[in-house]
């Protein structure tokens, strides 16, 4: 299912991430999959390629 809802290609904007090494809030990126345990992968459009935990992390999906 949560493959389904982030296919690869979705785009998605960073709403809440705790890390230090996090992308900055508002962030966009696209998805690259999602791993076997719901960890949404994406290519940030700053460079970073820091996975989404969902419950821990908040993305939104957009258009762009």
């Amino acid at each position: 299912m949560l493959r389904a809802a982030y296919s690869k290609g979705s785009r998605v904007v960073l709403v809440k991430m705790d890390d230090v090494q996090a992308p900055p809030l508002g962030t966009k990126g696209t998805v690259q999959g999602v791993d076997d345990i719901g960890t949404i992968m994406v290519h940030w459009n700053n460079g970073s390629h820091l996975g989404v935990v969902l419950g821990v992390d908040i993305c939104h999906k957009i258009q762009d």
